[in-house]
């Protein structure tokens, strides 16, 4: 006789899964410090100096929701679809137009890779590159997200040393030749951690490196638009064509939220980017992709960064005013041209890791700087970022560090 009654199934018998189960890699992969201090930080009452995060109430909300409806009325169900790997072709040619505008090089649509955010470009860099016990040259201190994304393939790290005008690039050739990195990762412009910017001879003294040594460089330029003050330096991509592979991303001149960055590069190595991207993604987020195209036509994108630069230059200068009130003369700081964050070094004596449950105590928040040093020095110092408080938490927040500081100094 027939039943649609369904078979009694015995219960599933527990099961963990074991450190065995996990590849090495994704077992022993550190988690973000950044995160793990976020969860501090969002506590109420506490003022943050430590995400990276740009200002909520600067997003272009209203602007965001007009391109919506543009994109929806005119497009229909296309930007829901599935899209190409390489991205969205207006707005690759339209990233190319706007590079190729700021001279040294002509860029091309098949010469942008749009991705999930830079740090999904890092992952690609890092596939396509590397293998385990490949050296990575990078300079001490660098951009965490990057040594997150390397670590994950098991690399080492040859280091150079910075100074007030950034990567010290004449001492490279020993590291070079002792290490042979796999390519050079650098952010030469208002670094993340240091805010500090790569002089133009050096830019160019790293472009004729790269070309003795046939060696890439990876110039990461999240920041490059936020400039407050100061003269424009050329980018390492427009000075060094080919041999250069640069990042970019919308996330700090309109929205994280998008997930929209890109690759630049030749076209023979923009074909090995795209296999590797297919491998994780198919695609980037089209329907984000369609908006941000909308968005940043007939000068929207522009006014915008206007209004970002007009803004952060404040809270910069605020953050850099109640410093110098309120830090002890023992402590210095990075005064950057432009980004979103400025660097302190303590005495050599004190670990900011330490400081930091004190200062959650006192309800403000850093990010202590040893992580964002691949060799684990840097234990006195921390990275402050200014573009996510108000002016007067901005001050109460050094005040609160400040006090903070001058007791344990």
């Amino acid at each position: 006789m027939m039943t649609d009654t369904a078979p009694t199934l015995a219960p599933a018998a527990p099961f963990k899964f074991e450190a065995h189960h996990f590849s090495p890699a994704g077992y022993n992969l550190e988690s973000s410090i950044l995160r793990d201090i976020l969860k501090f930080s969002n506590q109420p009452g506490v003022i943050s100096f430590a995400g990276g995060l740009p200002a909520p109430e600067l997003f272009p909300i209203e602007e965001i929701r007009e391109s919506v409806d543009r994109v929806l009325t005119r497009f229909g169900s296309q930007p829901l679809q599935y899209g190409l790997s390489a991205g969205y072709g207006p707005l690759r040619e339209w990233l190319a137009e706007r590079m190729s505008k700021h001279g040294g090089v002509h860029l091309t649509a098949d010469n942008v890779l749009v991705t999930a955010g830079s740090q999904q470009a890092l992952d690609i860099v890092g596939r396509a590159f590397l293998s385990k016990g490949d050296y990575v040259l990078c300079s001490r201190p660098t951009y965490l997200g990057a040594l997150q994304a390397f670590n994950f393939y098991g690399v080492k790290y040859a280091l150079a040393e910075m100074d007030d005008h950034g990567m010290k690039v004449e001492t490279l050739d020993p590291l070079i030749e002792k290490h042979r990195p796999r390519f050079v990762y650098t952010v030469p412009t208002f670094q993340n951690p240091t805010g500090i910017t790569m002089s133009y001879e050096r830019r160019k003294l790293l472009v004729a490196k790269a070309q003795k040594y046939s060696l890439p460089i990876i110039d990461d330029n999240p920041y490059g638009e936020l400039r407050y003050s100061g003269e424009p330096v050329p980018s390492i991509k427009n000075m060094g064509g080919q041999a250069v592979i640069q990042l970019g991303t919308f996330s700090k001149t309109v929205s994280p939220g998008f997930r929209i960055g890109w690759i630049t590069a030749s076209r023979q190595t923009m074909g090995v980017f795209t296999r590797v991207k297919q491998a994780t993604d198919l695609h980037t987020n089209e329907f984000s992709q369609y908006v941000l195209h909308d968005f940043v036509q007939d000068g929207r994108l522009d006014r915008h960064i206007e209004v970002l630069k007009h803004s952060y230059r404040e809270r910069r200068d605020a953050m850099l005013r109640a410093m110098s009130e309120f830090f002890p003369d023992t402590v210095q700081w990075t005064k950057p041209d432009g980004g979103l964050f400025l660097w302190v070094v303590l005495p050599e004596h004190v670990d900011a890791s330490k400081i930091l449950p004190r200062a959650i105590e006192e309800k403000v928040a850093f990010v202590p700087g040893q992580p964002f040093h691949p060799d684990g020095s840097g234990k006195n110092t921390m990275r402050l970022n200014f573009s996510n408080a108000s002016l007067p938490d901005i001050h109460e927040g050094i005040k609160r560090l400040g006090r903070l500081l001058a007791g344990v100094l």
